[in-house]
């Protein structure tokens, strides 16, 4: 990953740290990813309208995953805006998951028993194409607004409350100092058992597995579960892997979802890579979603008849704790529902 030198005019502690660097430099002009990647002949398929209403963004660490020549390589087609997603299509909406209608409080949302979920921004190191939350409103639901108050006080009055979820977005998007100023009010109400956090970043920007972030983990006072997110087994190499036996040192319990993808992961050969090469690194396979119905990412919809098969070849090949739960998300619905 090439990143900018540091400003020698700034004093080193407001230089940014080498993840957040990483992050200012990603790639966001979809013509100069394909030159990256040799593939400027499909630069007529790309949608410009596409770009404006959900930009590219994606880290080069993450781009030199990508296999060079190849229009077909399955992390280029989870980020490259295609005028595909510009066709409408009936039965998919701004609001997939029903996340207006579990709004509790700004940034908030409680659709299962015992937990709660906070938006804690909208800043991803990111964007992935079939994103369901590409059409949030970000800029009115965050939850970490004035110091995370309200979050705060909703879940101290709650006394239901077991599970915190940090969401976005990506929450490792923020500083290390941002995320310790959450859980420092969180840490003296009695009812929370554990600390959920789910983050693409330790996937596509590794970097951000920092010492600090180490020592903020290793010093929460519950368990904590970090779903990280891998669609292909590409997306790891070693930098990945040095990040994630970080996290494992440091107490955190490594688990990935994915979304089943048309023309990423779509084969029984793909998935199976997926658990084993994450498994390999640490990471114990926990969902495989059917896609959520937003707007824009109808080109990636795998029908459920192919993904139960899909399923119960990956059951059949490998052992058990190598199968994620094949799942979709219904609005109203008590959990994730199983297909």
């Amino acid at each position: 990953m090439i990143t900018a030198a540091p400003d020698p005019r700034q004093p080193a502690a407001l230089q940014p740290a080498r993840w957040q660097q990483a992050m200012r430099d990603a790639v966001r002009d979809p013509r100069e990813l394909l030159d990256l990647l040799g593939l400027a002949t499909l630069a007529p398929r790309l949608s410009d309208e596409a770009a404006a209403q959900f930009p590219l963004r994606v880290p080069r660490g993450f781009v030199a995953r990508m296999r060079h020549g190849d229009p077909h390589d399955p992390l280029l087609r989870q980020v490259l805006p295609l005028d595909d997603e510009m066709k409408p299509t009936p039965g998919y909406g701004l609001d997939a998951v029903g996340d207006a209608a579990a709004r509790t409080g700004t940034g908030i949302l409680q659709k299962y028993r015992g937990r709660a979920l906070l938006v804690a921004t909208g800043s991803c190191a990111i964007n992935c194409r079939y994103c369901f939350r590409r059409h949030f409103p970000y800029a009115e639901e965050t939850a970490a607004r004035e110091g995370w108050r309200e979050a705060v006080d909703l879940i101290r009055g709650d006394a239901s409350v077991e599970e915190v979820l940090l969401s976005g977005g990506d929450p490792l998007s923020l500083s290390n100092g941002k995320l310790a100023e959450l859980t420092h009010a969180l840490a003296d109400i009695p009812h929370l058992r554990r600390l959920r956090i789910h983050s693409r970043l330790p996937i596509v920007l590794p970097e951000r597995v920092d010492d600090g972030l180490l020592a903020w983990l290793a010093a929460l006072p519950w368990p904590v579960a970090l779903v990280v997110h891998a669609n292909h087994a590409n997306e790891f190499d070693p930098a990945v892997d040095t990040a994630l036996g970080r996290l494992r040192a440091a107490g955190v319990q490594l688990l990935n979802q994915a979304v089943l993808l048309r023309g990423v992961n779509d084969s029984v050969d793909a998935l199976a890579a997926l658990s084993e090469r994450g498994f390999a690194a640490g990471v114990l396979p926990y969902y495989l979603h059917q896609l959520d119905r937003v707007a824009g990412v109808a080109h990636f919809e795998v029908d459920d008849e192919r993904a139960r098969s899909l399923h119960a070849q990956l059951a059949a090949r490998l052992s058990g704790y190598l199968v994620p739960r094949l799942v979709r998300e219904v609005p109203g619905d008590t959990g994730k529902r199983p297909l």
